[in-house]
């Protein structure tokens, strides 16, 4: 038996946490948080169960993810069909994209110009020359339409950064269709892509919320014998030759010792909480690492529903949300009658104006937002409630590849220390990502020493994820 302390009781932690329980280890959550679930939790708000944000689980899991999802929360977990749309040039088209719709829908500025611009890909459009930029990977393969008109604005809003300024990394990890024939391929039904009968036409939800899926793992796991500390901030990590110690929680709290610490957390964090301390050039590297920061701004109405669709997405510069959800119509919930909440995205930095705003200027400035787009709440706000993410995103600049890698390096060589999941490797993944990621970890755990040959190995299939959404 291996005592592990697990920083962190999002997805990957908790995921984790319950692996290596059920194979008889000795397992500690600390999470600094009241509840689980970290950003892919939910809370209750005006009687409906409601996500930090629009999450979905995706059918592009590995097939043992999904298997242990399913498994935990049995006829809870939904399969709904995804019914979503993009506000593009003026006009809705559905997300994901449907032939038909686009044809009828979408603006002729938008169709006439991926049309030109696929011609010019198959006359061999001439490469782009200079260093690869998030701007030029995607503009070379999608074409300059889609770029223009969809990505490079909503790139924009969610990291704050032109799109030249953004490492090509986020090209390759956050687009799935990185080519404008890829992109085509994908709208021909049946053909694995968004068609009707393809997965991309699909998501998976929990009936409570999708909080469901990390507080089903935090009671498998104690079930299996781990412990799960909340309201426990971790203090200090303190590395000693045979084991390790973890202050969480009050002064008071007698320090967790065990073998290992695998850390869940910001990795930025982690590099600032570990003793003896990190070298300067770790610490200045950790500093230039940026996260960005979401507002989230749910508007509680006094209607049965909003509008029929799962979520709109917004790419012009000129609204300040990039993607509004109705909660209710992830679970095709019809109670509570007479109420449905919208939750509004608003990505930011925390020394952001908007960051400090009340809520209830928030709340009007997302209700203008939606006007202008042609959404107008008609219907009485009976309540505005705001959550602030400090750590949504991480933000990939360029030259971040430099900092990571140093800081990655550092911590990777710290023995019995093992960073992962979203934020421990600095990664925009999805959820089922985080619990492949804590089920190699614990693959790599075997009966007590760490294979870190294989470890490597998994880290190298980390890199190819690719962000559903």
């Amino acid at each position: 038996m291996t005592r592990v302390t697990i920083l962190g009781a999002g997805p990957a932690g908790l995921g984790a946490a319950l692996l290596l329980a059920r194979r008889g280890h000795d397992v500690t959550v600390v999470e600094q948080s009241d509840r689980v679930g970290g950003n892919a939790g939910s809370f209750d708000l005006a009687g409906l169960r409601v996500d930090y944000g629009s999450h979905r689980f995706h059918p592009a899991a590995d097939p043992e993810v999904l298997a242990l999802v399913r498994d935990l929360l049995g006829d809870d977990l939904l399969a709904r069909p995804r019914h979503g749309r993009i506000r593009l040039l003026g006009r809705w088209i559905h997300f994901p994209l449907r032939p038909l719709d686009l044809a009828i829908h979408a603006h002729p500025r938008f169709t006439g110009g991926v049309v030109v611009d696929l011609v010019a890909k198959r006359l061999g459009r001439r490469a782009a020359t200079g260093p690869e930029t998030f701007a030029s990977v995607l503009e070379q393969g999608l074409g300059p339409t889609i770029c223009r008109e969809f990505y490079f604005p909503y790139a924009k809003k969610i990291w704050g950064l032109e799109p030249d300024a953004i490492s090509p990394v986020q090209a390759w990890r956050r687009v799935s269709a990185g080519s404008i024939g890829k992109l085509v391929r994908r709208l021909i039904p049946g053909a694995g892509g968004v068609g009707a009968r393809g997965r991309k036409g699909i998501f998976y939800y929990p009936r409570k919320g999708y909080g469901q899926i990390s507080e089903r793992l935090a009671e498998a796991a104690e079930a299996a014998g781990a412990r799960i500390h909340l309201g426990a901030a971790v203090r200090r990590v303190s590395l000693g030759s045979d084991a390790h110690e973890v202050e969480a929680g009050s002064d008071g709290a007698s320090p967790l010792t065990g073998r290992y610490v695998w850390s869940t957390i910001p990795v930025t964090t982690l590099v600032r909480l570990v003793e003896p301390a990190a070298p300067a050039n770790v610490k200045d590297a950790a500093s230039r690492l940026r996260l960005r920061a979401m507002l989230l701004v749910y508007l509680v109405l006094d209607a049965d529903r909003f509008t029929e669709f799962d979520a709109h997405y917004f790419p012009e510069a000129g609204l300040p949300f990039t993607r509004v959800s109705e909660p209710k119509n992830y679970a095709a919930l019809t109670e509570p009658a007479g109420r449905t909440v919208l939750c509004a995205e608003i990505p930011c930095g925390r020394g952001d104006a908007l960051w400090d705003l009340a809520d209830d200027a928030l709340g009007q400035v997302v209700r203008e937002g939606l006007a202008r787009a042609a959404l107008p709440v008609r219907c009485r706000i009976v309540e505005v409630a705001v959550r602030r993410l400090p750590a949504a995103y991480p933000i990939y600049e360029i030259g971040y590849e430099e900092h990571f890698e140093r800081v990655d390096r550092w911590v990777s060589a710290l023995p019995g220390v093992l960073s992962f999941g979203r934020q421990g490797l600095y990664a925009h993944d999805n959820t089922h990502h985080a619990l492949f990621m804590a089920r190699a970890a614990v693959e790599c755990l075997g009966d007590g020493a760490f294979d870190e040959a294989r470890w490597r190995a998994y880290r190298r299939q980390f890199e190819k994820h690719v962000v559903e959404d």
